[in-house]
């Protein structure tokens, strides 16, 4: 098998399905291969294709999502020379190119009712007609067809045919996800990382500490093997020292720390409540003040009181209180507690305090 065919792993779920894939593969019928993204759909199929007599012939793979409804037809089967708007010649569909050999079609719940009837007649006689074609052509195909879709549940949807479903169901072989295939992780994450290493000219491989294995180990990995391979090299080639073990782990790319975040949404009354009673109350009001005036020292003081215990970070103390960012600067305007926040930040020498000198 080549390079990037081999299958690495040591669990029993994950070497049955291996092992089932290997016994289909002399076979001369359909096969449904079942899994999540990244569990290896089409590695399966390459090996049911190399494994098989077939395997001095073609293997043509399609990918039925990749294209739109309109054009799924003339792939698969081909078309005669002006058969629609834009066909200027004629051209061999994804059958007649695997003719004799082995047809993977990934993503297959995606296909058309009207291409999934063609499907059914092309797997069931051997036949397929070119688009704008008066006369069919023979095919010797065999059909291995990869979804991570609920085949069964679409058929009783009627979004599925149930009768290819019938035909395409001779061996299904269902790939465990990564989650379930206990100990596979360190074997695969040892197999990628040592080829990463490789690639880096590395002279030796540290491997990982015991931390970022753990780390590794108790990941979801929700997307299976591709997503591992892709936090593993990643982590190989990050890392500076080929001499000390690999212990820093990034899981998201993407993790951006100046991503802005946005504003929360007002909370609910009790939360605001709740958020309340930790702030001390106000100081004793004077026996001459009213009831507005009365209300207003309060709600400063609450504003204040937050805004003191989150260094004047407005965020920070508008989602203590449950208010908007907005809804605090709107009220700290209508109080004057700007300037007020400027000067609480001074030191007794009316400058800023080093810690203080940036928002945090």
């Amino acid at each position: 098998m080549e390079r990037d065919v081999q299958f690495i792993g040591q669990s029993t779920a994950f070497l049955d399905a291996v092992e089932r894939a290997s016994r289909a593969a002399s076979v001369r019928r359909p096969v449904l291969v079942i899994g999540e993204r990244g569990t290896g759909k089409e590695l399966i199929a390459q090996r049911l294709h190399h494994l098989s007599p077939r395997w001095g012939e073609p293997l043509i793979t399609m990918n039925c999502a990749a294209l739109p409804e309109t054009l799924i037809e003339a792939e698969l089967f081909g078309h005669e020379a002006g058969a629609f708007t834009g066909a200027m010649r004629a051209r061999a569909g994804r059958f007649e190119e695997a003719d004799r050999g082995t047809l993977f079609l990934d993503e297959l719940g995606t296909l058309s009712m009207a291409a999934q009837e063609r499907l059914l007649r092309a797997i069931e006689y051997g036949e397929i007609a070119r688009i704008g074609a008066s006369r069919p052509v023979q095919v010797d195909v065999r059909v291995v067809a990869a979804t991570n879709a609920d085949l069964p549940r679409m058929a009783e949807e009627g979004t599925f045919r149930a009768d290819l479903l019938d035909r395409l169901s001779f061996e299904v072989i269902n790939l465990p996800p990564l989650r379930a295939r206990e100990g596979d992780v360190y074997e695969l994450a040892d197999y990628y990382g040592r080829r990463m290493a490789t690639e880096l000219e590395w002279d030796t491989w540290p491997g990982f500490t015991p931390e970022a294995m753990a780390v590794l180990e108790a990941h979801d990995w929700p997307g299976n093997v591709r997503e591992l391979r892709n936090v593993v090299e990643r982590a190989v080639y990050r890392w500076a020292n080929e001499h000390a073990a690999i212990a820093e782990i990034v899981f998201d790319p993407f993790e951006n720390p100046w991503k802005p975040v946005p504003a929360r949404a007002p909370a609910p009354l009790e939360r605001v409540e709740e958020a309340s009673a930790t702030i001390r109350p106000s100081p004793p009001l004077s026996p001459g003040q009213g009831f507005r005036e009365s209300v207003e020292a309060h709600e400063r003081g609450l504003l204040v009181e937050a805004l003191e215990r989150h260094r004047w970070n407005q965020r920070r103390a508008a989602g203590a209180i449950g208010l908007t960012y907005d809804q605090l600067r709107h009220c700290m305007k209508k109080h004057r507690l700007s300037e007020a926040g400027k000067k609480s930040q001074l030191d007794p020498d009316g400058q800023f305090p080093q810690a203080n000198h940036r928002e945090r």
